[in-house]
């Protein structure tokens, strides 16, 4: 398991316990988390397929830990082909995304195939949200600072989620994103957790 190194000061060393421990919580939760709510997965696979003849999982490269690239996992939400003409943002009211899709998104139901990418250790419960390497690229090109907030694993939800979401700049994301990193801990990941479930519970901020 790849985790930031940090210098042997107390505090640093208060960290290093921390994200063993929020690996091996996350790692529990995830797995749980992941069988109550496979029936409700199977039935948004079915739905997806009756709509939308294809595969009903949508699997993106996304940038993680240090900058390493791994497969993210989705339930898609899009019709097939939606990026033949090229890679582009999500938008709000995006006609890509279908009557099934508008509904998974809203509650987050479409990212749930992520809590295997938390059981496989190349994310984290709570993180800042992974970027594809094509929108980091384009943003360290303005906010040279923007990979820094790679500095720990990437997450299902973070700060920058329940603190604006998809309508934020990118730099104000690295901001709340390097917010995060600098005060990781029991008491914002909780903070961060209970209002995603809110979030998911109204279907606010959803594209």
């Amino acid at each position: 398991m790849d985790e930031p190194k940090y210098t042997t000061s107390k505090a640093s060393k208060n960290r290093k316990y921390y994200f063993k421990f929020k690996r091996i919580s996350e790692f529990i939760f995830a797995l749980v988390l992941l069988i109550v709510t496979s029936p409700l997965t199977l039935i948004a696979i079915i739905c997806i397929m009756i709509e939308s003849p294809g595969n009903p999982f949508y699997v993106q490269k996304r940038m993680g830990l240090l900058g390493r690239e791994f497969s993210l996992f989705k339930l898609r939400s899009m019709y097939k082909d939606s990026e033949k003409s090229g890679i582009q943002w999500a938008q709000k009211n995006d006609p890509r995304v279908t009557k099934v899709g508008n509904i998974i998104r809203k509650n987050r139901i479409d990212e749930l195939p992520q809590l295997l990418n938390i059981i496989l250790g190349n994310m984290a419960l709570i993180g800042p949200r992974p970027e594809r390497k094509q929108f980091v690229e384009e943003f360290t090109s303005e906010i040279p600072d923007f990979p820094k907030r790679m500095k720990v694993k990437p997450g299902l939800t973070g700060w920058a989620q329940i603190n604006g979401g998809y309508d934020i700049t990118p730099e104000e994301k690295l901001k709340l994103d390097l917010y995060y990193i600098r005060n990781v801990g029991l008491r914002i990941d909780s903070d961060i957790f209970i209002k995603t479930i809110k979030i998911v519970l109204t279907g606010d901020g959803a594209r």
